[in-house]
C-alpha cells in the first residue's frame, strides 16, 4: 500500500458493531425505512461490495457530525443491517475498506465517503464546494482516492490520499414510501398514464432547467425545477403544439467534471451520473432531504394529466468518477473491479464512452444496478420510457456489441421493461460500435442517417434521391426485419448535441471559444448551410430563405413515416449562436427565450408546428404501423406508396440515380395495411407531398386519373401565411409551379 505523507489518516483499524444495529436483510438494496416484525421502526441498509474487506455505514446530523456503524452482516457480499429510529430525511454514506493496490484495480479507501448507489435522493452537489488553485477554483482534492497533484506522472493515480472526503460530498437521504400524493407504486396504475401507440407518438426532446429558466409564466421561485417544468405554464405549450412525449435530459443526480469546474462552468446537459435512483437535486424547487421525490412525481402526473408521456435520457454506460485520474464518488469505491471494465493494464479502464469509464454490464450486480433503476423509475416514479445514451456500450458482451448480450436479453424478457418505450442511441466509441438499424424488436433507435440525409437533402449536397425516399419511408433499408416497424426509427433533424435548427441554416462553422476548449470540441461535420452569409445578417433575402429552410425541415421531418423527434426551442427558432456543443452552458445560450413567442417573425413557425402535427394525428396514413409494400392492399386499388417525376409520371428505377432535387411522395389513403381493433379496414384520405430543395422553380405536373381528380393545396413552405381551406384545389393532371427550395403538400380530391 502506498499513502502520501503528512496527511490527516481516517482511521483503518478494526471495527467493532455496535450495540444498536440489527442484522436487517440483504434485500432490497439501498437504504429503506420499514417496520421490522417486532414494530420497531428503522431503516435498513443493504450495500453490494463484493471484495470489501468492511463496510462502515456514516449517518450525518444537520450540523454534519458523523456516527459511524459497522456493518458486520455479509450475505452474497451484500453488507447489511437495520438501524432502529433511522427516518426518513436522514442523510448517510458509507465508507469501504479494503486494499489498496492501483495496479490490480483494487482501489478501497475508506478516507472517502462514498454516495449509496441505490440512494433514492442526494442532499448536496460535489461542485458546491470548491478549493483554491494556482489556476483558480477546482474541485476539493479530498475528492480523489489518490493524490491529484502527485508529480512523478508515472505514479499520478498510485499514491493513496488518506484525507476524509466527507465534507466536501453529498450524502444520501432515506426516503419513506409517502413522497408522492399517495405514496407508493398504486399511484402509477396503468389507466393513469397516456400509453400512447408509438406510431401516434410525436417526441420532444427538452431540459428541464433550460426549458423553465426563463418562461415568463412560470413564478420566479420554480424556474429551472420540476415543478415549474408542471406549473401550467409550461403544459400549455406542450398541449398547444400537440407533443404526445417528452424526453428529458438527464435527470439522475450528476456530477460536474473538476475541468469544467477550473473553468467557472457547469456540466448541464448533465450526462455525467453518479446516482441512477435519484431526481438530479439541482432541479428541485421543494428540497432535497427527500422532497425532491414527491416533486418529480407530482411533475410526472401533471405532464400525464395533460396527455404527456415522460420519458428519460439514461446515462447507464459510465458514471462521473471518469478514467483512473478522476475523483473518488462511489463505485470505484465500493468495488473498483467489480463495477467497471478495466484494461489489460488494470490501473486504466476500458472506454467506450469517450468519458473515461465504461460500467462492466455483463457482471451480474452491474446488470442488477441498472434494472434495478429502470424498474424503479417506471414503477415508482411513473415514466413511460427511456432513451439510452451510448446505448452500444451496454450490448457490449466481453468486448464486442453484442445483440444476444445480457443486457438486451434481460430487458427483452422483463415483465416491467419490455412494456415501456425503449429508445437506443445505437452507438458507442469503441471498435465496431455504430450500430444503427441493428438493435432487435422492442427497440426503437435514433436514427442519424435519417438526420444526415434530410439535411444534405436541403443544403443540396445529395446527387439523387435513393437514401432519401428510404428515409421519408420509415427507413425500411435499416428497420425492416425480424418483425421491426417503421416506427423502429425516431427521425430527427437535431439533438441536444449540434446545432440548433435555426444554427443549422445561419452557420456552417461552429463557434464554441466561451466552452474554453479552443473550439476544438463538437463535431466538425454539422452538415449545414448559412443560406449565403455566416452568422446573423440584416439582408432581407437571406433572413427569407432562412426561414424557408427551417420551414422546409421541419415539414419533412413530420411528415416522414416513423417517430418524429422535436427538440425544444426549435419550433420557435431558439439560437445558440452556433455553438454546436453546449453542454456546459448553463445560461441563455442553452436557455429557451420564450419572447420569441411573442416576435412576429418567429410566431408563424410554432403554429406551423402545431398544425402539422395535429394533421398528423388526424391522418393514420402519416403514421403507419406496417412497412410499404409499394402495392395495391385490395382489389383494383392503387400501389399504398407511389413516387413520382416532376413531369407527373412514376418514377421508373432509372429516376433514383438521376441526379435531381425533386421528389413527389403519394401516400394511398385507401391502401392501407392495417385495421383497426374491430377489424374494420382503416381508410384515410390520400396525400401528395411535393420536395424540391433546387434554388430555382420548376414546373410540376400533379399525377392524374386514377390518383386523384383534384388535389387540395394544404402546406406551401415557401409562403409565411400557409393556405386556407377555402382555396380552389388544382386540377389533377394540371401543371404547377414549385417555387425554389419548397415543401407542398397536397389532398388527394376523388375525382
Amino acid at each position: 500500500m502506498s499513502s502520501a505523507p503528512e496527511q490527516e489518516a481516517v482511521a483503518d483499524e478494526p471495527l467493532a458493531p455496535p450495540a444498536d444495529i440489527r442484522p436487517g436483510s440483504p434485500t432490497p438494496l439501498g437504504a429503506r425505512y420499514r417496520t421490522a416484525p417486532d414494530g420497531t421502526a428503522g431503516t435498513n441498509f443493504a450495500l453490494w461490495a463484493g471484495g470489501a474487506e468492511a463496510v462502515e455505514l456514516c449517518l450525518f446530523d444537520d450540523a454534519e457530525r458523523e456516527t459511524r456503524h459497522a456493518l458486520t452482516e455479509l450475505t452474497h457480499e451484500i453488507w447489511h443491517g437495520f438501524l432502529p429510529g433511522v427516518r426518513p430525511g436522514q442523510r448517510y454514506g458509507f465508507r469501504v475498506h479494503g486494499r489498496w493496490d492501483p495496479w490490480s484495480g483494487a482501489r478501497w479507501n475508506p478516507a472517502k465517503l462514498l454516495l449509496d448507489p441505490y440512494a433514492r435522493a442526494v442532499d448536496g452537489d460535489f461542485g458546491t464546494r470548491t478549493e483554491a488553485t494556482g489556476s483558480g477554483a477546482a474541485l476539493p482534492a479530498q475528492l480523489y482516492g489518490h493524490v491529484r497533484d502527485w508529480p512523478q506522472q508515472q505514479a499520478a493515480d498510485t499514491v493513496r490520499d488518506d484525507r476524509d472526503s466527507a465534507p466536501y460530498v453529498p450524502k444520501g437521504v432515506v426516503v419513506g414510501d409517502d413522497t408522492g400524493d399517495e405514496g407508493g407504486a398504486d399511484e402509477w396504475r396503468d389507466d393513469r398514464r397516456p400509453k400512447t401507440p408509438w406510431p401516434d407518438s410525436v417526441l420532444y426532446e427538452l431540459h428541464v432547467r433550460g426549458f423553465t429558466m426563463r418562461h415568463p409564466g412560470i413564478p420566479e421561485r420554480l424556474r429551472g425545477t420540476y415543478a415549474g417544468l408542471a406549473h401550467p405554464a409550461a403544459l400549455e405549450h406542450l398541449v398547444r403544439l400537440g407533443v404526445t412525449a417528452v424526453e428529458l435530459l438527464p435527470v439522475h443526480q450528476f456530477a460536474h467534471e473538476d475541468h469544467l469546474v477550473r473553468r467557472g462552468l457547469r456540466n448541464y446537459w448533465g450526462y455525467n451520473s453518479i446516482g441512477y435512483f435519484a431526481p438530479h437535486a439541482g432541479y428541485a424547487a421543494t428540497g432535497t432531504r427527500g422532497q425532491q421525490v414527491g416533486e418529480f412525481k407530482r411533475m410526472v402526473r401533471a405532464l400525464h394529466d395533460a396527455g404527456i408521456e415522460v420519458i428519460l435520457d439514461v446515462v447507464y454506460n459510465h458514471t462521473a468518477e471518469a478514467g483512473e485520474l478522476g475523483p473518488t464518488l462511489s463505485l470505484r469505491g465500493i468495488d473498483n473491479r467489480g463495477y467497471y471494465r478495466l484494461a489489460g493494464d488494470a490501473r486504466r479502464y476500458a472506454d467506450y464512452t469517450g468519458c473515461g469509464n465504461t460500467l462492466h454490464v455483463v457482471q451480474p450486480h452491474v446488470l442488477r444496478l441498472i434494472t434495478d433503476s429502470l424498474r424503479y423509475w417506471v414503477t415508482e416514479m411513473g415514466v413511460d420510457g427511456f432513451r439510452f445514451d451510448l446505448a452500444a456500450a451496454l450490448a457490449r458482451s466481453m468486448h464486442d456489441v453484442d445483440m444476444l448480450s445480457p443486457f438486451l436479453a434481460v430487458i427483452a424478457q422483463d415483465p416491467v421493461l419490455r412494456r415501456v418505450k425503449l429508445i437506443a442511441e445505437p452507438w458507442d466509441v469503441g471498435n465496431g460500435g455504430y450500430q444503427v438499424g441493428a438493435f432487435p424488436p422492442l427497440w426503437t433507435e435514433w436514427n442519424d442517417r435519417y438526420r444526415d440525409t434530410v439535411r444534405d437533402f436541403w443544403r443540396g449536397a445529395q446527387h439523387d434521391v435513393r437514401d432519401l425516399g428510404y428515409r421519408l419511408s420509415g427507413s425500411s433499408d435499416l428497420y425492416a426485419w425480424g418483425g421491426r416497424r417503421p416506427y423502429a426509427s425516431v427521425n430527427f433533424i437535431t439533438a441536444h448535441d449540434g446545432f440548433t435548427l435555426r444554427d443549422l441554416v445561419t452557420y456552417e462553422h461552429k463557434r464554441n471559444a466561451d466552452n474554453g476548449e479552443g473550439n476544438r470540441d463538437g463535431t466538425h461535420d454539422n452538415r449545414s448551410w448559412n443560406c449565403g452569409a455566416e452568422g446573423e445578417t440584416d439582408d432581407p433575402a437571406v433572413t427569407a430563405l432562412r426561414h424557408r429552410q427551417l420551414r422546409n425541415l421541419l415539414t419533412t421531418l413530420l411528415l416522414s413515416t416513423g417517430v418524429p423527434m422535436l427538440v425544444a426551442g426549435d419550433e420557435m427558432g431558439r439560437t445558440q449562436h452556433g455553438n454546436n456543443n453546449a453542454y456546459c452552458q448553463d445560461n441563455a445560450t442553452s436557455w429557451l427565450d420564450w419572447s420569441l413567442l411573442d416576435d412576429p417573425q418567429w410566431r408563424p413557425l410554432a403554429g406551423l408546428v402545431a398544425r402539422l402535427i395535429a394533421l398528423r394525428r388526424a391522418h393514420p396514413v402519416l403514421r403507419r404501423r406496417a412497412f410499404f409494400s409499394g402495392r395495391p392492399q385490395q382489389q383494383g386499388g392503387l400501389r399504398d406508396l407511389a413516387w413520382f417525376t416532376a413531369d407527373g409520371t412514376e418514377m421508373t428505377e432509372q429516376d433514383w440515380y438521376t441526379p435531381g432535387a425533386t421528389l413527389g411522395m403519394y401516400l394511398s389513403g385507401n391502401d392501407i395495411s392495417q385495421r383497426d381493433a374491430r377489424g374494420i379496414r382503416i381508410v384515410d384520405d390520400s396525400f401528395l407531398a411535393v420536395l424540391h430543395a433546387a434554388a430555382q422553380p420548376r414546373p410540376f405536373t400533379l399525377p392524374g386519373p386514377p390518383w386523384a381528380g383534384g388535389y387540395e393545396l394544404l402546406v406551401d413552405t415557401a409562403r409565411e401565411d400557409q393556405p386556407g381551406a377555402a382555396e380552389p384545389p388544382y386540377a389533377a393532371g394540371g401543371p404547377i409551379t414549385l417555387a425554389g427550395r419548397s415543401v407542398t403538400l397536397f389532398r388527394a380530391v376523388p375525382g
